[in-house]
């Protein structure tokens, strides 16, 4: 595995209409690409998460295992390692923002660099997920198969209802100065992860209260040092950057397919295993069967779980983790 990598594209142009004189993609690979160049899977992070706090899964007898895949895992634009506000000041401005179109586009360069002209999957959970979706629209001869769990293709109103409220909770702090932070949004960090914790597991999750097994002593406790220790870790101005992403999402907004979403799904040719968690309040099972339905070789597979969105990521969580293993599993099978 070794160190972190670093791959850099010159001139690139974004969707926002800034030109930058030179994106930085930071990713990371685990095993070994076969001699035909075959065994590739490409794994792009998810909201506020960097490669290594999700990479847990990428072991052996894991659900991506290391020693039979080729697994690439790219740093999303705005997470802080690959180009993000807190590296780049031009991402700082108003008015600019990535979208997936752009990450995958850099991926894309990427994977030609490795030499790899076909993905055998692309697995991702939420935003990761959203990325695998654009991939099989805009690069259906590219990827074989793709594996969504807990995200959609585009962007719903209920979703963006979620996403203002993160934001504003960032934004009304008095750090804020209407362009930048001057500051830490102490009051801001706070409120943006009561709301995000509230979204994130369901109801039956906050009734089982298994955070008292690992060693928190409340609600409050956990609320504290889980979840607003880790979103402290990130620069804020990164935080709403990633959300702007998040709210762009949609996979028809690009040169391809002009805005028609109908057909921008309907050109996904990838077998797409489509694994929304039962309890998810924002990517719903309603949304993610109706997307699933819009792609001819598409299987929806729900993960029975009281977890809600954190199911799709399920490293404190052995029955979920052990479901998604099998899914994935029979997926690469075929």
């Amino acid at each position: 595995m070794g160190d972190a990598k670093l791959f850099s594209i010159r001139d690139f142009s974004l969707q926002c209409g800034t030109v930058l004189p030179e994106a930085q993609l930071v990713y990371q690979t685990y095993g070994e690409l076969n001699a035909e160049h075959s065994n590739a899977i490409l794994y792009p992070t998810s909201y506020g998460a960097q490669h290594k706090d999700v990479d847990w899964l990428v072991r052996p007898e894991g659900i991506l295992d290391p020693t039979d895949w080729f697994v690439i895992m790219p740093n999303m634009f705005g997470n802080g390692l690959s180009t993000s506000p807190s590296n780049c000041e031009a991402a700082k401005k108003p008015g600019f923002y990535f979208t997936h179109y752009d990450n995958i586009c850099a991926q894309s360069e990427l994977l030609k660099s490795l030499g790899i002209e076909q993905l055998a999957l692309i697995y991702g959970w939420s935003m990761g997920a959203q990325q695998g979706y654009h991939w099989g629209a805009i690069y259906p001869e590219r990827v074989q198969r793709i594996a969504a769990l807990c995200g959609t293709a585009r962007t719903t109103d209920h979703n963006r209802v979620f996403l203002y409220s993160l934001r504003a909770a960032l934004k009304t702090d008095p750090a804020w100065n209407g362009e930048r932070f001057e500051g830490i949004p102490e009051r801001g960090f706070h409120t943006f992860t009561q709301i995000y914790a509230s979204w994130a597991a369901s109801q039956a999750y906050y009734r089982a209260k298994p955070y008292l097994d690992w060693g928190y002593s409340s609600l409050e406790d956990y609320l504290l040092q889980s979840w607003e220790a880790g979103y402290r870790k990130r620069d804020p101005h990164n935080l709403l950057a990633m959300i702007e992403t998040w709210l762009h999402c949609n996979v028809s907004d690009n040169p391809i397919h002009h805005g028609d979403y109908v057909q921008a799904m309907a050109s996904i040719s990838a077998q797409t295993l489509v694994m929304p968690a039962t309890t998810d309040l924002y990517f719903t099972t309603e949304d993610c069967q109706a997307e699933a339905q819009l792609i001819p070789n598409s299987q929806y597979c729900p993960i029975p779980s009281i977890w809600g969105h954190r199911a799709g990521n399920p490293y404190q969580n052995p029955e979920d983790e052990a479901f998604i293993k099998q899914a994935v599993h029979q997926l690469m099978s075929h």
